[in-house]
């Protein structure tokens, strides 16, 4: 990740070069410039405290993720499943299969709501994509440093890595805050 990107993409070597992803890679960058501005970072740290939930990050992007085509809180996503409760923080249906956009916080490593998004996406007949916002840093409730994103990037990777059988998932991009 350089400077100028607040996320990296992870991708089936396959289809790197669709155009379903094209479109995907498309959307990305948008929600990376909402996540750019001024008034949005600001909002976001405001919301990112010791002991608050990811509500409050996600109701800082309604407004623009409902632009993007996204809706909130999805439902019937995961009908046809024993779990048919569950409901992604945003979706965007897509050509070729949609997108999931999970807002993380506080136990994102620690409860392992990452590796719980990525297998929510894989199970979405309608989902082939994972946005999923980290914390870039989180402060315990003792006063010490997480690297979330670091963390988070590294254990997603290894969903991507030619070494492992491939999962029903075409692409996660990891953003930070």
């Amino acid at each position: 990740m350089n400077e100028a990107e607040n996320y990296v993409r992870f991708v089936r070597t396959e289809l790197a070069h669709s155009k379903d992803m094209e479109a995907v890679d498309r959307v990305a960058i948008q929600l990376s410039e909402i996540l750019q501005r001024p008034e949005i970072k600001a909002a976001i740290k405001e919301a990112h405290q010791v002991g608050a939930s990811s509500h409050g990050i996600q109701e800082v992007l309604l407004v623009d993720m409902e632009l993007l085509g996204f809706s909130s809180e999805r439902k019937g996503l995961f009908a046809e499943f024993k779990v048919s409760g569950l409901r992604p923080d945003y979706f965007k249906a897509m050509e070729g299969g949609g997108i999931l956009f999970e807002v993380e916080r506080g136990k994102t490593v620690a409860n392992n709501m990452d590796l719980l998004d990525v297998w929510k996406t894989h199970i979405c007949k309608d989902a082939k994509h994972l946005f999923l916002l980290v914390p870039e840093i989180r402060l315990s409730e003792k006063g010490t440093e997480q690297k979330i994103f670091n963390t988070v990037s590294n254990r997603i990777s290894t969903f991507f890595s030619s070494t492992v059988t491939p999962i029903d998932v075409h692409s996660v991009y990891v953003f930070s805050y």
